[in-house]
């Protein structure tokens, strides 16, 4: 993930791997300059019989900065609702880990027109109980599932369009001030060959990852683009 906004001196990659390699991750990025280390989950729970799970205090201790938090492939395979999403950020910002939250919609809910609506709904039921201070903590990044995997693109404008309604709906709970600070990432087969135009788009403030980050080449060449924006 690289965000927010021209050059080394204000860009920041987060490199978020497997669980079993946050340790590794942690100790290679400890003293880098601009380089951090986030989880890719977390239980919403603190403690409890949840054999397998990993909780934020867990993530904390082994000096993790950042945990996603509803990624699209949490949210359709293991049916995360937004209800256990807004748990799972409370349990996140407890343990001072910097929150990065996905929000995204459906090939067939973007079909139908009802992106705006959908996305509105998920940022509302799981963020909207925080306070002001809380909120600077967390990053949304938008994921259009209908662009994944599908054959079909988003282009920069549908991209740039509903990242400004994300903003505006942060800014009816929480004023602009906030909402123009708030990072939005853009997580939808982000690569080089269209990473420059994407962030071009004035709301969007960097990007979410994913198949792309596994080819150094190809990841900096979109930290490259996002310093160049």
């Amino acid at each position: 993930m690289s965000s927010k906004k021209k050059n080394w001196i204000s860009t920041l990659v987060v490199i978020c791997p497997p669980y079993v390699s946050l340790a590794l991750t942690v100790a290679q990025t400890n003293n880098a300059d601009h380089i951090s280390t986030g989880a890719q989950n977390c239980h919403e729970k603190a403690s409890g019989a949840y054999t397998g799970e990993v909780s934020a205090a867990m993530l904390a201790h082994l000096g993790v900065n950042y945990v996603i938090i509803g990624h699209s492939e949490r949210r359709e395979y293991f049916n995360e609702s937004n209800e256990q999403l807004a748990q799972k950020v409370d349990a996140a910002l407890v343990n001072n880990l910097q929150v990065i939250f996905c929000c995204g919609e459906s090939l067939e809910i973007r079909d139908a027109d009802g992106q705006n609506n959908f996305v509105e709904q998920q940022i509302k039921e799981s963020l909207f109980h925080l306070s002001e201070e809380q909120m600077k903590n967390v990053v949304v990044a938008y994921e259009p599932i209908w662009a994944i995997g599908t054959g079909r693109t988003a282009s920069s404008e549908q991209a740039q369009d509903i990242h400004a309604h994300i903003r505006s709906v942060l800014a009816s709970k929480y004023g602009d001030d906030l909402a123009d600070d708030t990072t939005i990432l853009y997580g939808g087969s982000c690569k080089p060959g269209n990473a420059d135009e994407l962030f071009a788009c004035p709301d969007v403030d960097g990007g979410l990852i994913g198949g792309a980050a596994l080819k150094a080449q190809d990841f900096l060449g979109i930290i490259n683009a996002m310093m160049a924006n």
